[in-house]
This record gives C-alpha cells, structure tokens and sequence, in this order.
C-alpha cells in the first residue's frame, strides 16, 4: 500500500453523489491513497440514520462540523455535536441518528473502498445540497451490503430508542473506554 507521492488537490466544486438521503463528496479514495483510507465531506437531514449495521474490515470515523446526531456503539450511546469526533471501530455494531441539522461532517473509513459502496447505492447530485427524501430499495442495499461485506443487523434509530442512555461526549481531557461511562459523575 503507497500513498499518491504526487500529491492533489481536490477542487472545492468536486461532484457530489446522493447517498440515499445525504450528499457526500469523496475528497480522497481509494486511489489517491494507495487504499489505505476514504475521507468524505458529508451532509444529512435531521431524522437520517443507517440501519444498525456492521463492518467487518473498516474502522469508520467522524468529525461533525456542523449539527448533531446519537450515535450507537456497541452497548454505549453517546450525543454527538459539532467539534465532536466519533470513531465506530470495526467488527461492532453501530448506527446513528441525525438530531439537529442538517449535519456537516467529515467521515474517513479505512482502509479505503466505502466510495465503491457510496456509488454504487448513489446517484449524482443535480444541484447543491441535499436530496429531496425518498424511500431506500431495501432489496437493493441488502444485496450491496452483503457484496461489500456490510451485515445489517437491525433497523435504524429513532429519537425514541432507548437501548443504551444517551451520553454526552467526553470532553477533550478524557477518553471514553469500552463500555464506560466517559462523563464523571
């Protein structure tokens, strides 16, 4: 694995793909990389989430500029906002749900091959900003998760899931363990 020696800029005005319900903007793939990660800039409508779900080879990672979201962790839950980064290691099962927005953030997934993914279940954006809502192909994503190894394992959240407390995000001088409570009492 080698990383592009020559360097790139990815313009600002980069298409974007509609990926169900956000719009995401693949500023690093798998061939700027040499696959050693995928860094997207992405937005999401308050109510979005993924089906809970797993990766088996990809530790996924975000960093919210912009709203909020619950995310699911294994046994945790914790509220995430803007400065927030969120890392969802691979081989647990994990979802998120959209609280306040839109969301702006950045995700990278690595190693790379989430773009594949992405434009495959996408389509190119039309216009700036986010897609007008529409219902997935529940056969359709199911067939390509299963492909890229991606094993939905329940539905997505909903602001009145309550399956772990809600927790708020550790500050900058603490670091949340496994299954701890990150905030001291």
């Amino acid at each position: 694995m080698s990383i592009d020696t020559q360097g790139f800029v990815m313009a600002a005005d980069s298409p974007a793909t509609w990926f169900l319900d956000t719009s995401m903007r693949v500023l690093a793939s798998r061939e700027h990389t040499g696959g050693a990660f995928t860094f997207i800039q992405w937005a999401a409508p308050v109510g979005f989430g993924p089906p809970r779900h797993i990766h088996p080879m990809e530790d996924e990672a975000f960093y919210l500029v912009e709203g909020g979201m619950d995310v699911v962790c294994g046994p945790d839950r914790w509220a995430a906002g803007p400065g927030d980064f969120v890392f969802l290691p691979k081989g647990v099962p994990h979802a998120f749900l959209v609280t306040e927005g839109p969301v702006q953030g950045l995700q990278v997934t690595s190693p790379a091959g989430f773009e594949d993914y992405v434009a495959e279940l996408g389509r190119p954006a039309t216009q700036a900003g986010l897609p007008d809502p529409t219902p997935p192909d529940h056969e359709h994503l199911m067939a390509v998760s299963e492909r890229f190894g991606y094993q939905i394992i329940g539905p997505p959240l909903w602001a009145t899931d309550t399956d772990a407390p809600v927790k708020n995000a550790p500050s900058s001088h603490q670091v949340a363990q496994p299954g701890s409570d990150p905030v001291p009492s």
